[in-house]
């Protein structure tokens, strides 16, 4: 068949860093991101404008899943932003952030690109060295001895997005849970190839948030289930209950109609054929000695009831999800088949009890050794339950890095702020020989570390959503908010009392500047030994790993969106 229009040439697009509607698509982009960041952030709705579900959040992984990119140079960002949520959770919007205020503080230098990506890559490497090194004065370790310190990093994510309406009882209340879920989820004896368990998130929609509890194993929603009658279920001998999970259909209707035809003869039934098949497997695994199936999908009634007689609770529509850890709390291999079991498929478990939230009746099965557990999780709203489910999975994958790697960052812009300040003091007391290592002169190396600094100072900046001040000091570098309705004053110690992540207080001998983008004064000192305040007090801390991560992610996509020269799209 003949075409009916003549194909189109490819649309070349040279530095589209110069065109208008990138700078303009861009600059949204950033204010979106920088409007949702902090505890002050705002909340976005997102919809498709044709209908479906609305989404009300300021979390970076719903904002870039719900938010529609067409521009080519933009998709590169929002995708290496997706990929570092992916793998971290946390520190999303701060990625986001840094690598718009990046390029846009790079793209007005009258330096060439490949001289900002020699440069920036010597200062990612200043900062990553800084960062690991033991003289760091913006990170702190964590001790897993103590709860504290970890309780402040749980905390700290809590708390930093609004759409989950959360007061500070309702804070400390879901960071004790969250805590203690991680620590179901750590197995007691560490063997060479030991694993963490998994946290199940089970919904509780329009409760109140303190009804929201956790509880060793697993809960299974049983709406058929009887609460007044009590559980006969057949024990072993060493009183432990013994588990068949299925994840093949056990309703009898295995034979697909559309996968073709089947001859039979006169009289005979292959539905009754099926059900007998299944009794003979409800035989056998009660000969067996099982004491509870669970099945992925659905179990025939009267396999149900005959199983049910010989004191076998049987538990069906698991659903997948639940497979895996099922699998790993009972230690029970998932079977695919109807017939002839291997003794070795089944599992074990310690009890099996009836639970009750709201409206909905759940099967808790509880195992012998605590590494899977149950988050019952409640909230007012579905929008608010949404976006704090995402802060919970955000708390404990935090918590799981922070277990590989014992380090929290500073939160509430102190490491961004401290970092700036130690970056420049640096880079005023480089030798002649880097520049020339780098190609580049000390006035272009200059323009750039400046850039970068202020591009750090940015994402502090924009902590401050309700139009209030930020200052930061020449002694530490860390950053302070200034109380809304003061302006300018000549003693700013009056004013501010601890600083964003909390460990510096006002009653050091400090000065300050306000935070506008603008150069400061380098740091003066190192960070004390001792810190003005004690760990165990409220600070606000950051995941080490993730914001790592993405400080290298934000800086290497920035590197490529100004190193590109051309984007070529089909127009067919």
């Amino acid at each position: 068949m003949s075409r009916l229009e003549a194909k189109k040439p490819p649309l070349f697009i040279s530095e589209p860093l110069t065109k208008d509607t990138v700078r303009q698509s861009l600059s949204l982009l950033s204010r979106i991101f920088k409007s949702c960041y902090g505890p002050a952030g705002r909340l976005k709705q997102l919809h498709n404008g044709v209908g479906g579900c609305v989404c009300t959040t300021s979390q970076s992984s719903a904002i870039l899943r719900h938010l529609s990119v067409s521009d080519p140079v933009l998709r590169v960002l929002t995708a290496s932003v997706q990929n570092h949520v992916s793998r971290f959770s946390d520190c999303g919007l701060f990625t986001a952030i840094l690598c718009c205020s990046l390029i846009e503080s790079f793209r007005s230098l009258n330096v060439a690109s490949c001289i900002v990506i020699k440069i920036t890559r010597h200062l990612l490497s200043l900062c990553m060295d800084y960062l690991k090194s033991e003289a760091c004065g913006c990170r702190v370790s964590v001790d897993f001895c103590s709860i504290e310190t970890l309780a402040c990093l749980v905390r700290s994510v809590l708390t930093s997005k609004p759409a989950c309406m959360l007061n500070k009882t309702e804070v400390d209340h879901l960071t004790t849970l969250v805590l203690k879920a991680f620590l179901f989820t750590v197995p007691c004896h560490v063997e060479a190839n030991a694993v963490l368990g998994k946290c199940v998130i089970v919904p509780v929609k329009g409760r109140r948030v303190m009804d929201s509890t956790v509880l060793p194993g697993l809960l299974i929603e049983a709406p058929e289930i009887q609460l007044e009658k009590p559980l006969a279920v057949k024990r072993t001998d060493s009183n432990m209950i013994k588990i068949a999970l299925f994840c093949v259909s056990m309703s009898g209707d295995g034979f697909n109609h559309e996968e073709g035809t089947i001859a039979v003869h006169h009289g005979f039934s292959l539905e009754m054929s099926e059900l007998n098949q299944l009794l003979c497997l409800g035989k056998q695994l009660v000969n067996d000695g099982v004491g509870l199936v669970v099945c992925q999908k659905v179990i025939h009634p009267s396999l149900k009831q005959y199983l049910k007689e010989n004191h076998v609770m049987a538990v069906d529509r698991a659903g997948l999800s639940l497979m895996e850890p099922l699998s790993q709390m009972t230690g029970s291999k998932p079977i695919a088949v109807t017939h002839l079991l291997s003794p070795g498929c089944y599992g074990s478990l310690k009890d099996v009890s009836i639970q009750s939230f709201g409206s909905k009746h759940f099967v808790h099965l509880i195992p012998e050794d605590t590494v899977i557990c149950s988050l019952i999780l409640c909230n007012r709203s579905e929008t608010a339950w949404d976006e704090l489910k995402r802060v919970c999975e955000t708390a404990e994958h935090v918590l799981q890095l922070t277990m590989k790697e014992p380090l929290a960052l500073l939160g509430g812009g102190c490491t961004e702020t401290h970092l700036a300040s130690y970056i420049r003091h640096k880079s005023s007391n480089l030798s002649t020989s880097t520049f020339k290592d780098l190609g580049c002169s000390q006035t272009q190396y200059q323009l750039v570390a400046d850039g970068f600094c202020r591009s750090l100072e940015s994402v502090a900046l924009s902590l401050s959503n309700d139009g209030v001040e930020i200052l930061t000091d020449t002694i530490y570098g860390h950053c302070w908010f200034v109380p809304s309705g003061f302006h300018s004053v000549s003693n700013w110690s009056d004013i501010v009392s601890k600083c964003g992540c909390g460990i510096h207080g006002n009653t050091e001998d400090l000065s300050w500047k306000i935070l506008q983008g603008q150069p400061c004064s380098p740091v003066l000192q190192d960070f004390p030994k001792e810190p003005s305040v004690k760990l165990t007090d409220f600070l606000t801390l950051d995941c080490f790993t993730a914001k790592y991560s993405g400080l290298q992610v934000a800086l290497e996509t920035a590197n490529l969106i100004l190193d590109l020269s051309y984007v070529i799209e089909d127009q067919n």
